[in-house]
């Protein structure tokens, strides 16, 4: 059947109409995040929005935080280790047979649970783009995910708040009266810097500071200490993974992001593979076909 594929998050709505065999026929994009809809009113938005391609006969599926306590119809989380099987099993109904939301997953590991919405499908759409079957993912974003797949199914995970601490430090922290402004060019060097030296830091509580005094002591530039404090944070979070060079990292997602941790992956002594939107939609379409086999 098509499919209407759905990725809608908490500032984004995303969404690709998909052919029986995996082609992609269109694509839109809109500003539509879940905040920006009011209770009860994620109907109207979705028919204005994709209304044209519900055709008779059309399934869609949606993940991301429209599944969330805050979205459409909260849809409960599948716990892992779990696969395509298991999640088209607990898909959340809008309209029987026609309209679901895709569930989250979550893991407790004994002390504190920890959970995604959204991540899931693209690690599988990826899993399916690369022809993997085990990998180690990361899906950079305001919380990053560490993922570990074995044999089609997501086995473990772990989130990081790495964007949202930058967008903290940078913002509301000490560190905006020196930072600039405005936005400024990557700096390679810079972005280099604050990896190393997080890899060989006391961690980011002590080194954070640093972007403050590199600037009082005149040893980095205004337009530098963007880059270097994102190489900080991104530093720390590969610090606690536990890599070792020679490991092979897949990176998930938006290009701005994956060329990051790429870098920063390279500077550790890791290879990476990377993908970008496709893995949303081709693990949409992967859940579409499990629940044809049924």
């Amino acid at each position: 059947m098509q499919l209407v594929a759905l990725d809608w998050g908490t500032s984004s709505l995303r969404g690709a109409l998909i052919a029986e065999d995996g082609r992609v026929l269109e694509e839109r994009s809109f500003a539509r995040g879940i905040l920006t809809v009011d209770k009860g009113s994620f109907p109207a938005v979705f028919e204005s929005c994709f209304g044209d391609w519900m055709q008779a006969g059309t399934l869609c599926l949606i993940a991301g935080m429209a599944g969330s306590q805050q979205g459409w119809l909260e849809a409960p989380y599948c716990p892992c280790p779990a696969g395509f099987a298991d999640i088209a099993v607990q898909l959340a109904w809008i309209e029987p047979e026609r309209i679901a939301i895709v569930p989250g997953l979550s893991i407790d590991k004994g002390s504190t649970p920890d959970v995604m919405r959204g991540e899931e499908t693209q690690v599988f759409g990826a899993l399916q783009l690369l022809s993997l079957t085990d990998a180690r993912l990361v899906l950079p974003g305001t919380h990053s995910k560490w993922v570990m797949a074995s044999n089609h199914r997501i086995t473990n995970f772990s989130t990081w708040m790495t964007g949202e601490f930058y967008a903290l430090l940078s913002q509301h922290s000490i560190l905006a009266r020196t930072l600039p402004s405005t936005g400024t060019a990557h700096s390679d060097a810079a972005f280099e810097q604050g990896v190393a030296h997080a890899l060989q830091g006391d961690g980011l509580l002590h080194t954070a500071f640093g972007a403050r005094t590199l600037s009082l002591f005149k040893r980095m530039t205004s337009d530098a200490l963007p880059s270097y404090l994102s190489g900080l944070v991104i530093g720390e979070e590969l610090k606690c993974q536990q890599l070792k060079p020679g490991d092979n990292v897949i990176v998930v997602g938006a290009e701005s992001l994956t060329q990051k941790y790429t870098q920063a992956l390279n500077q550790f002594g890791a290879t990476t593979r990377c993908v970008g939107r496709k893995a949303t939609w081709l693990g949409l379409r992967n859940i579409a076909n499990t629940l044809n086999t049924r």
